[in-house]
């Protein structure tokens, strides 16, 4: 998949998902296999450019950690002008591509007309993408939904106007915005998108196994697939992924001290990344991640999970 100069070597990517895609993980994500990794949304207002949050997710930082390139950058905003500016900031920072949120569902989001709650404005979309991709001249991506509800599912028409107007290429997630995270994702929709446009096409939803990876990739024939939820706690999911397209075979499952060593390299980076205090805190759901999976995995392996993660918390004072 090419998107503006960069080849895209792979088929499985990282969605950006707020909150977990820091800079750690999508080093550790890239170290196992994801083909493109992109940075935790960030907000276009101009008045939380120096907030904390926001600097922890912009494209590099003062963390000995090094960004994988293409370094992509997720911005979301109502304004095309506010987002072309937001666009430019990014591009100052060493962003290498500008992805575009139009699928976030959240409701604190899509209350200020961002995220999700742009499909219902095709004419704002339009404006918004202009805006953005005249404003830099690096690669700009989008990532949707199919459309708001059942009755708007416009995910077609938001396609072409994106194609239309500039966009390297399109993420789709099989959901509406109504449908938040429930019930199943829909790739019929994905499909119908993939033939009305020429530009790379992104399936994305529900994909959590290396034969659905398959399924979705031959059924939409979508020129990548994006992993979100099921990289959590299994980040080498993309390595599987990868070796099942190529080979037709299932890689054999990580061995629990491989996991183990996994985990406690992450929670490490995590600390180094954020500090002792917000490391905690910000390891806390990657490691019930991980022990989540880990429990699955004795089920299936009959393995001792007696393993000893108390490095992972050194320097926890409670």
């Amino acid at each position: 998949m090419q998107i503006g100069k960069y080849i895209i070597k792979g088929k499985a990517v990282l969605a950006p998902m707020a909150g977990v895609t820091d800079l750690p993980f999508r080093q550790l994500c890239s170290e196992l296999g994801a083909a493109m990794v992109t940075g935790e949304m960030t907000s276009s207002n101009p008045a939380l450019r120096n907030t904390l949050k926001s600097k922890l997710r912009t494209a590099q930082s003062n963390s000995p950690i090094k960004p994988r390139e293409p370094r992509a950058v997720q911005i979301a905003g109502t304004e095309p002008e506010e987002m072309a500016a937001a666009a430019e900031y990014q591009v100052n920072l060493g962003a290498q591509i500008i992805d575009i949120n139009m699928g976030c569902p959240a409701k604190k989001v899509n209350k200020k007309l961002a995220g999700s709650a742009l499909l219902k404005e095709p004419a704002q979309v339009e404006q918004i993408v202009k805006a953005v991709v005249n404003s830099v001249n690096i690669p700009v991506t989008l990532k949707i939904r199919t459309g708001w509800c059942e009755n708007s599912r416009n995910g077609i028409e938001i396609a072409k106007i994106a194609q239309d107007h500039g966009i390297a290429s399109l993420a789709v997630h099989g959901r509406t915005r109504n449908d938040f995270y429930k019930g199943f994702a829909e790739y019929d929709t994905i499909k119908a998108i993939k033939k009305a446009v020429s530009i790379p096409v992104v399936a994305n939803g529900d994909i959590t196994s290396v034969e659905k990876a398959e399924q979705v990739l031959s059924y939409t024939e979508a020129d990548a697939i994006m992993i979100g939820r099921g990289a959590q706690g299994r980040p080498w999911i993309f390595r599987e992924i990868n070796h099942f397209l190529k080979t037709g075979t299932k890689l054999a499952a990580p061995s629990v001290n491989e996991v183990g060593s996994i985990l406690i390299g992450h929670v490490k980076e995590l600390h180094q990344f954020y500090g002792d205090f917000m490391g905690v805190r910000i390891a806390r759901k990657h490691v019930s991640w991980y022990i989540h999976d880990l429990a699955l995995l004795g089920e299936e392996s009959n393995e001792d999970l007696g393993c000893d993660f108390s490095a992972a918390f050194a320097g926890d004072q409670g």
